[in-house]
């Protein structure tokens, strides 16, 4: 088997696939042989023009919402319409806002009610509608984007450390609880180079850079291969996660 007819026949679902991480893991997975499902949430013409650019097939772009468990339900549904089966499911969604860490006052509680629901729950409520699904295949794979702030607490904002500390936390509960029907994997990057954290600039990336071990910020593609490794390679690991972020974490 050739690497673009490893994943041939597998339908893989991309939540936030719209973005810099999902965009670049659609196009690997594709690239690897899958059928893969672009989920957005407001960039339906960017997740339009990922499948056109993936070419032939069966792939599809659909609307989810992470922070809506309807949405959520209704996306599943409209996927095993269509395709009838979910072999992989990546969750790439999330969001944040710049907050320093001691200032306490300014992370609301409404700020961080938006930061748990889509770094945490909205990845549980996807999981919790999409597991029968993958369970169904008998060798289903979910693999969560993390991050390092989950366990060295920096990060954009006091909270969005916590929910990635939570999301890791759950590889481990739900890679116990789901097996061995489906493996649970996270991948947690550093500074990585999209505008998925307000106010980075370049200013910001390149200082970051001249700090980290090997000298660049993670780049999306970096993400989308470790996800695809969890896919490929890594096929006796569950319920741990893989740090790509070029030593920054050291």
């Amino acid at each position: 088997m050739t690497q673009t007819e490893i994943l041939k026949g597998k339908v893989a679902v991309v939540a936030g696939g719209s973005g810099g991480i999902g965009a670049a893991t659609c196009r690997l997975l594709a690239g690897a042989g899958a059928t893969v499902v672009v989920g957005y949430r407001s960039g339906e013409d960017r997740a339009r023009a990922i499948v056109a650019e993936l070419g032939g097939g069966d792939h599809l772009a659909l609307p989810v919402s992470i922070e809506n468990t309807g949405s959520i339900n209704a996306f599943r549904d409209a996927v095993l319409s269509r395709l009838g089966r979910v072999d992989l499911l990546v969750n790439t969604a999330g969001t944040t806002q710049p907050v320093p860490h001691d200032d306490l006052d300014a992370l609301t509680d409404e700020l961080i009610d938006r930061v748990f629901i889509n770094n945490w729950r909205g990845v549980f409520a996807t999981i919790r509608a999409f597991a029968p699904a993958l369970k169904a295949t008998g060798e289903g794979l979910i693999v969560n984007v993390s991050s390092i702030a989950g366990f060295t607490g920096v990060g954009s904002n006091v909270a969005y450390c916590g929910a990635k500390a939570g999301l890791d936390i759950m590889a481990n509960s739900l890679g116990r609880a789901l097996a061995p029907e489906i493996r649970v994997m996270n991948v947690s990057p550093g500074v990585v180079d999209t505008e998925f954290v307000p106010g980075r600039g370049q200013a910001f990336k390149d200082k970051v850079a001249k700090s980290t071990p090997l000298r660049r910020v993670t780049s999306p593609r970096d993400v989308a291969e470790a996800i695809l490794s969890c896919a490929t390679a890594l096929t006796f690991s569950t319920g741990t996660k893989i740090i790509v972020d070029g030593g920054r974490h050291l």
